[in-house]
């Protein structure tokens, strides 16, 4: 089993930035790639961004010059720096772990005005 506790969202105004954390306990080692999903109020769940054990990264279009992933694997973190928010970044964004089995953690609310 692999546990996922997310952090750092909050209420911000567009254009501001805020980061994400991800931090993975358990059975990590069973972990491959790991993700950010986002769910907006009516809307599905979509990919964000996705990073492998090596480092190589995946982006949705609409946040691929704005947001950032990364992981620290001595800690076993993952991270979503988001740069420039939008309005429409509103929504409860969600750390998903690849292993064995699928995870996912219990989101943060990341608001953004206008």
């Amino acid at each position: 089993q692999v546990q996922l506790v997310e952090s750092g969202g909050g209420l911000v105004q567009a254009g501001e930035s805020l980061r994400l954390s991800c931090a993975a306990s358990g059975s990590i080692r069973s972990i491959n790639a790991m993700g950010w999903f986002r769910q907006a109020p009516g809307k599905q769940r979509e990919l964000v961004a996705t990073i492998t054990r090596g480092g190589t990264t995946n982006y949705e279009d609409s946040v691929k010059d704005r947001f950032t992933i990364s992981r620290d694997n001595a800690r076993n973190q993952v991270y979503l720096q988001m740069n420039s928010l939008k309005p429409e970044d509103t929504a409860v964004y969600y750390c998903k772990a690849y292993g064995i089995s699928i995870y996912w953690g219990q989101g943060t609310q990341v608001t953004v005005s206008s």
